[in-house]
């Protein structure tokens, strides 16, 4: 793993950011243009934050630290599968992070928990 830095994020932000100007920006009949440009841009600030956070560079928020507890405990989880940690119970939820240009499928998928209410 590549050991990133604050200011990498900042670039990969910036890089994300001048991506986006650029599509906003253009005036041709080109919907695509720009657009695997974004994506990388996309995955790479997400890979970044992601290894920042990890190292501890980045502080995680509570429900991201229990998010990765409940990842390691219940790695092979399936979506909407409900398990019970510590006495409260959990749902596993997946959803599309990036979807295609014809928004027909998805390219990225994201996945979280969320606490059930009895």
């Amino acid at each position: 793993m590549t050991n990133f830095t604050i200011v990498d994020l900042e670039q990969a932000k910036a890089k994300l950011a001048a991506w986006n100007e650029r599509f906003d920006e253009y005036t041709g009949n080109n919907p695509d243009k720009y657009q695997a440009d974004i994506r990388s841009a996309r995955e790479r600030v997400r890979e970044i934050e992601l290894a920042l956070k990890d190292a501890g560079v980045i502080p995680k928020t509570e429900h991201e630290k229990l998010e990765d507890t409940l990842d390691r405990t219940f790695p092979n989880a399936r979506s909407k599968e409900i398990v019970e940690y510590e006495g409260q119970k959990y749902r596993r939820h997946f959803m599309p992070l990036e979807r295609s240009r014809s928004r027909k499928s998805v390219t990225v998928w994201g996945k979280s928990w969320a606490k059930v209410q009895d």
